[in-house]
């Protein structure tokens, strides 16, 4: 089993930042992939970026340039830095892991966290 904590989210002004963190314990070594995905009210759970063990990266269209995420040493905690936020990256951010490469369907991620919450306002 692995165990995922996120922390960071808050209210910013649009054009602000925030960084988010994810820290694992348990079971990291059988982690191949971590990620983060967001669901806003009424909307499907988006995938916005993963990291591999490798070091390999993907980033949703919506947020590639804006968003960068790392991980400093292994996968005991990843981290998603958000830069010029919109009004529209309002959601819930939830960190998942799973054992294998990523996957933009949220049901096939064996991990996941209970989330924090980032809000832009305009």
């Amino acid at each position: 089993q692995v165990q995922l904590v996120e922390s960071g989210g808050g209210l910013v002004q649009a054009g602000g930042s925030l960084r988010l963190s994810c820290a694992a314990s348990g079971s990291i070594f059988s982690i191949i992939t971590m990620g983060w995905f967001r669901q806003a009210p009424g909307k499907e759970r988006e995938l916005v970026a993963t990291i591999t063990r490798g070091g390999g990266t993907y980033y949703a269209s919506s947020v590639k340039e804006r968003f960068a995420i790392s991980r400093p040493n292994g996968m005991n905690i990843i981290y998603l830095q958000m830069n010029s936020l919109k009004p529209e990256d309002t959601a819930m951010y939830y960190c998942a892991a799973r054992g294998g490469a990523y996957t933009t369907t949220p049901g096939l991620w064996d991990f996941r966290g209970q989330g924090t919450q980032v809000t832009v306002s305009s």
